[in-house]
């Protein structure tokens, strides 16, 4: 498939200055521009892991909801709170569990057990 935007991509631009901060910036810096560089690279990196997997992974949250004839995350609890999916409970719960692991994978994939 042809792209409009030629290289780098926004995946690797974003890798890019998060690799500049880990080895050129922060070990060179102490105190509150360590802790500030700290974050800007968490930030980066987060920013890298929803690139590389947001698409797919909102796919799969989308295709979740319908399965429930729901649009939103909003409905789905609305929808639990009334009981009205009891009768799909264990349906729900893992599709609940595994929307709370793929947000992980993108904020913080260290906070995932090994599975």
């Amino acid at each position: 498939m042809s792209e409009l935007h030629d290289p780098p991509t926004a995946q690797q631009l974003v890798e890019s200055v998060r690799e500049w901060l880990e080895t050129d910036v922060f070990p060179q810096v102490e105190g509150r521009l360590q802790f500030h560089t700290r974050v800007a690279m968490n930030v980066l990196a987060m920013v890298e892991r929803e690139l590389e997997l947001g698409e797919v992974q909102n796919e799969n949250y989308a295709a979740g909801l319908a399965a429930f004839q729901c649009s939103s995350e909003a409905e789905l609890a609305e929808k639990i709170r009334t009981g009205a999916l009891l009768s799909q409970e264990a349906e729900v719960e893992e599709f609940v569990m595994n929307s709370v692991k793929e947000k992980l994978r993108v904020a913080n994939p260290k906070y995932l057990r090994d599975e």
